[in-house]
């Protein structure tokens, strides 16, 4: 678990049989794997919503999707959606944002954020990594407090070496493991790159079950040299307390 994503492997670049290979890739116990598939996640905010009216409605289509209460905001709401094809964003979850008893409900721009999972090379079960893990975290009950937020990494990362850029991402992946070896948090990483209105590159989502050792966490992000160097622009944040997550059924397929 890290504070600050990890650089995702480029797409495949080499055409083969006039073909352009787009899939993640991995290493099983044999050699290289891959994995044409992967999650989509949506974060949106809202202002001056009803929370039950809202919930009741997810909860009778059995909604790929978690409801937050925000902490800074008695009537403020985020809504996380998770699904491999995003057009159940738009088939599926915009009708229900879009009913007339939720018509006094405002939008808050600033919060959308999109983005996709990706994986690293070295993963062995992608199909965990790419589709379950991060639903399966964002639902969990024992994780109820989050904090999300974009951010957007300056073009002198990627002029610095490999092994320079290895270093900076292994600072930031040790404070992560740590915290998450302490059950303090856990995280979904996310890439947007060419998905958001901002340019951002990740969406972060940091889950625990208490706050403050979210919190604690940014603070101890900033001190690495990849933060303190290196990001552009961090937020907006949201902060927030689950009010409805469905069960996850690790057997059931998600849409």
């Amino acid at each position: 678990m890290s504070e600050r994503p990890a650089r995702p492997e480029r797409p495949e670049s080499t055409e083969t049989n006039g073909n352009i290979s787009l899939a993640e890739k991995g290493r099983g116990p044999d050699g290289p794997i891959s994995l044409d598939r992967r999650l989509f996640m949506q974060f949106m905010a809202f202002r001056n919503a009803d929370q039950e009216f809202l919930t009741n409605q997810l909860q009778k289509v059995s909604a790929q999707a978690v409801v937050y209460q925000e902490l800074s905001d008695a009537k403020g709401v985020g809504l996380i959606v998770y699904c491999e094809d995003p057009g159940y964003i738009v088939d599926q979850i915009h009708p229900i944002l879009n009913a007339a008893e939720l018509s006094k409900m405002e939008f808050r721009e600033e919060y959308t954020m999109v983005g996709r999972t990706y994986s690293i090379g070295y993963e062995s079960d992608l199909e965990d990594v790419l589709i379950a893990r991060s639903a399966r975290r964002v639902c969990d009950p024992a994780t109820p407090w989050a904090v999300f937020y974009p951010v957007r990494r300056s073009g002198a990362f990627e002029r610095e070496s490999r092994e320079e850029q290895g270093k900076m991402l292994s600072e930031h992946g040790g404070i992560g493991r740590a915290y998450g070896k302490a059950g303090f948090a856990t995280d979904i990483r996310l890439a947007a790159h060419g998905l958001n209105k901002d340019d951002n590159d990740f969406i972060v989502g940091l889950l625990g079950k208490e706050l403050f050792p979210l919190s604690a966490l940014v603070q101890h992000m900033r001190r690495t040299r990849q933060t303190s160097e290196f990001i552009e622009k961090m937020g907006p944040f949201f902060v927030g307390r689950a009010l409805w997550q469905p069960e996850f059924d690790e057997n059931a397929a998600i849409v």
